[in-house]
């Protein structure tokens, strides 16, 4: 999802740049990343998680969904970032210098694809786990029919929940109490390959 850092900022200059940016940026530790747009599989998936969740949350009024453009700070690393799609249960949580960027989020969901994938299993997901408001998280594969459930267990670790790599599959979100087919959530896409679990990773 991030790209070449540019120059040194402070967390007050990121944010008063990326309120008249045309383009959405991470900012990690002084360095700001431009976030590269995603292919039309990427997008589609995206819009499929984000209109399955929003369903399922008519029937929870005590959560609320939103899209890549809501920003998320994480204060115990310091992240800046833009999830593809975010759930908060309970009240919002802000940061202290931005009253529009989330810092407590229930349920992340990232989009894989070929830039970002790496990132989104690694180095994302290490400084999502700082979150301790985040009790799960997605990771849907927009270049191969896959997703993936990682849930925070009670002594706080980190466990692989749930995942499925066929079209008949679903994913089982606890925080939700609901499961996600994988054929609505890939409906639309354009020629995305099943694989065979032996060949998932």
């Amino acid at each position: 999802m991030a790209a070449q850092p540019q120059t040194y900022l402070t967390e007050e200059d990121y944010l008063q740049q990326e309120a008249q940016a045309e383009y959405r940026s991470e900012y990690f530790r002084g360095e700001v990343f431009m976030m590269a747009g995603g292919t039309p599989n990427h997008n589609r998936i995206k819009e499929n998680a984000s209109g399955e969740i929003h369903a399922l949350l008519k029937k929870r009024k005590s959560c609320r969904s939103y899209s890549s453009d809501q920003r998320v700070y994480i204060p115990a690393n310091g992240l800046y970032t833009y999830p593809d799609l975010v759930v908060v249960c309970g009240p919002n949580r802000y940061a202290e210098k931005d009253k529009n960027t989330l810092t407590n989020p229930t349920l992340i969901v990232e989009v894989l694809s070929e830039s970002t994938a790496a990132y989104d299993r690694g180095t994302k997901f290490r400084l999502y786990r700082d979150l301790p408001s985040l009790q799960e998280y997605v990771l849907l594969n927009s270049l191969a029919i896959g997703a993936e459930v990682f849930r925070r267990t009670p002594d706080d670790h980190w466990l692989l929940a749930d995942e499925a790599y066929a079209l008949t599959g679903s994913l089982y979100l606890q925080s939700l109490e609901a499961s996600l087919a994988l054929a609505d959530l890939y409906e639309g896409t354009d020629e995305v390959p099943e694989i065979s679990v032996s060949s998932k990773s």
